[in-house]
């Protein structure tokens, strides 16, 4: 018996290993081209130009019309703003769309779906690519890349790693104390991974890389949305997320850290984490650490706005104002030592909010220049990405409209420098939405 179910396992094996993996991407047009665009370029808009896409990458710039043997599909740019599709460096696919209420107890293949329905939205926002930095991603992005439907490039974390009592233990009181060999229902589903040694740290970070993860989230203290840590308190020892660094360095990726207070972005620093999730609570001497260490701030617009996250007691909502409350310190540090600063949004169980992805994006207008908002969100979060190195799901350049690089890109109907606010209403003001040389929008009639 035990020799049968061997043979069966080693012919599972075999059948699996067999399958060939799923195309990256349906066929794109092999020849695009688009006329008389201003193409931004980090800085400003370049006078009117038009640019080749060949399959999937940038082949030509140029201001004199290009001439194609073979037939291209043209697009009539009118003088348009053609720039890089949109980058979100902290974002949730399955925790965007439905209410905390609905990720506790729908069934998983409901949430999934509602994942596959945002992914879309997403893209169409021109959102090109996402940092997924907690949840069981890792099918929606077989299911992106293999054409099945449409949505973002997907940088993955997998599962959220947290200490009992983290920000990611989700478990109900009823199920403490836990047992060795029983998991609970956001540990099963890929949502997050409870921790308590340097060892756990280690297996779960490989369980994640493993799956696929191009980069590993751990939570180093408490947070806004937390069932339990305070977010005063620090999480994880430093030797227990140096196990993490350890363990994702050996496979030629990183470690990003959720940590609000200077106390504990120190440990995540000392311990060799390599970005900073939130950290509005930082004071000076932490802001110079993070520059002098060269270490990525991926800080959110976080304000008590229109597009702040709706906190349900009022326990949330005090941690939620004291956070709003360091913001405005937060970016004024970042620009004083010139940390190297990803725009993200952090949505969470908000459909509505989710679908202001732009509007935020246009509120960093409060600290930086349009200009500088923009290339945030491209260039510099593209630089983000490139961090996943050897685990990076997509090598290439990204961010810019350059020769050579991947063909994600939007036109916009307006100038974004002059008003960022264009952004804000995807639906009117992106006529043309690019993603890996693939027109997945346009509202401009091609020829």
């Amino acid at each position: 018996m035990v020799k049968s179910i061997g043979a069966f396992l080693v012919f599972a094996l075999g059948v699996f290993l067999a399958v060939p993996p799923l195309p990256v991407q349906a066929a794109p047009q092999s020849l695009v081209v688009f006329d008389d665009v201003r193409v931004f370029d980090g800085t400003t808009l370049t006078p009117p130009m038009n640019v080749l896409v060949e399959d999937n990458l940038i082949a030509k710039i140029s201001a004199e019309p290009i001439i194609t043997i073979a037939t291209a599909t043209r697009i009539a740019g009118g003088g348009r703003t053609l720039m890089p599709g949109l980058i979100d460096a902290h974002w949730h696919s399955f925790m965007a769309r439905p209410t905390m209420a609905m990720a506790a107890a729908a069934p998983l293949s409901f949430i999934t779906l509602m994942a596959g329905a945002e992914a879309e939205a997403t893209l169409l926002r021109g959102f090109t690519s996402v940092r997924d930095v907690g949840g069981p991603a890792f099918g929606l992005k077989m299911a992106i890349d293999g054409g099945v439907i449409r949505g973002p490039r997907i940088w993955p974390s997998g599962a959220m790693i947290s200490q009992t009592g983290g920000h990611g233990d989700f478990r109900m009181l009823f199920e403490i104390p836990t047992t060795p060999d029983q998991l609970s229902y956001p540990e099963r589903i890929g949502m997050s991974a409870i921790v308590d040694s340097p060892d756990e740290v280690r297996k779960r970070t490989r369980e994640q890389l493993l799956q696929g993860a191009s980069q590993i989230k751990l939570t180093g203290g408490g947070g806004v949305s937390s069932p339990y840590g305070p977010l005063d308190t620090v999480q994880l020892s430093v030797e227990e997320i140096h196990a993490a660094v350890e363990a994702a360095a050996n496979w030629g990726t990183y470690v990003t850290v959720h940590a609000y207070t200077s106390e504990a972005v120190r440990h995540a620093i000392q311990a060799g984490a390599k970005v900073i999730e939130h950290g509005q609570l930082v004071d000076e001497a932490t802001a110079k650490l993070m520059a002098e260490t060269g270490t990525w701030w991926s800080l959110q617009p976080f304000l008590a706005d229109e597009n702040a996250i709706q906190q349900p007691d009022a326990a949330g909502q005090a941690r939620a104002a004291e956070v709003f409350a360091g913001t405005d310190n937060a970016y004024r540090l970042a620009r004083k030592y010139n940390v190297k600063v990803a725009f993200g949004t952090d949505v969470l169980f908000d459909a509505a909010l989710a679908a202001r992805q732009g509007s935020q994006l246009a509120t960093m207008t409060r600290w930086y220049t349009p200009a500088e908002v923009l290339k945030m969100a491209t260039a510099d979060n593209a630089a983000l990405l490139a961090l996943s190195d050897r685990r990076n799901p997509y090598p290439g350049k990204l961010g810019v409209v350059e020769v050579g690089a991947m063909a994600d890109l939007l036109l916009v109907d307006g100038d974004p420098i002059a008003d960022i606010g264009l952004l804000s209403d995807p639906a009117k003001n992106l006529v043309v939405i690019m993603k890996d040389g693939h027109i997945v929008k346009t509202t401009l009639g091609a020829n």
